[in-house]
């Protein structure tokens, strides 16, 4: 199977412990409350940073359950009141978290866009992959990490109760991935990038796809670390 590699320049700013540390040399305590998806690059930004004092990745699929989603993320980020001066909410709005961040009991900054690969590509990027090519499955490396698996209960099917009936999960992720042509693996400038990339190659290769590749910045992942961090000053100012 033939393997494009598509190249996009960004001005890509690495969050150097110089331009994340709070103003002032106020020490702040910042939280993290994210999806798994997003735990690569959020480690890869945040290595070292001694204003992050907690962090926590959930389960990729709660958004599965808008209700559960909403909740769950309540309930971690209030759990940090009194422990965090504010907390960076690695998720997007994931169809139930619109206007969360006012209904949360410690400061919060999250990340304004539609799901993980919004953020990933920001949205003007991610609209043009997609009429580059309609029936296309984005990969980044977390999604490439869980693999075939993870894809299958994104999409709802319940393997347990197919492999029980005597059902292939592969029967019906072809079916359900018929209008698809494309896999594109998004590189996000974390380590082990040729691992991640093979994993996606694989899963390619497993529904007949063709299998490109593109860089990303994570700029939104950074102004929304930078948000949290100012929220986290301004908190341990009064």
């Amino acid at each position: 199977m033939s393997s494009v590699r598509v190249t996009v320049k960004f001005s890509y700013c690495c969050v150097a412990l110089d331009c994340m540390r709070s103003a002032g040399g106020v020490n702040i305590r910042v939280g993290i409350v994210a999806c798994e998806i997003f735990k690569k690059e959020i480690e890869h930004l945040t290595e070292g940073d001694p204003d992050i004092v907690y962090r926590e990745y959930l389960e990729f699929a709660l958004h599965l359950n808008s209700a559960n989603l909403r909740e769950k993320v309540s309930e971690k980020v209030n759990a940090l009141k009194g422990k965090v001066d504010a907390v960076f909410l690695g998720y997007g709005i994931c169809q139930s978290l619109t206007g969360i961040t006012s209904q949360l009991q410690v400061p919060t900054a999250m990340l304004q866009v539609d799901d993980c690969i919004g953020a990933f590509l920001t949205p003007p990027e991610y609209e043009r992959e997609k009429k580059i090519c309609t029936g296309t499955w984005f990969m980044s490396p977390g999604w490439a990490e869980l693999g075939w698996d993870g894809v299958v209960k994104e999409l709802r099917l319940d393997l347990d109760r197919l492999k029980a009936r005597g059902y292939d999960s592969a029967y019906f992720m072809r079916k359900l991935f018929s209008g698809y042509s494309r896999c594109l693996f998004i590189d996000t400038g974390v380590p082990d990038r040729e691992r991640y990339e093979a994993l996606s190659k694989g899963f390619a290769q497993r529904l007949n796809l063709r299998h490109d590749c593109r860089s990303c910045t994570l700029v939104l992942l950074e102004n929304a670390l930078r948000e949290a961090k100012g929220l986290a000053e301004r908190s341990n100012a009064k």
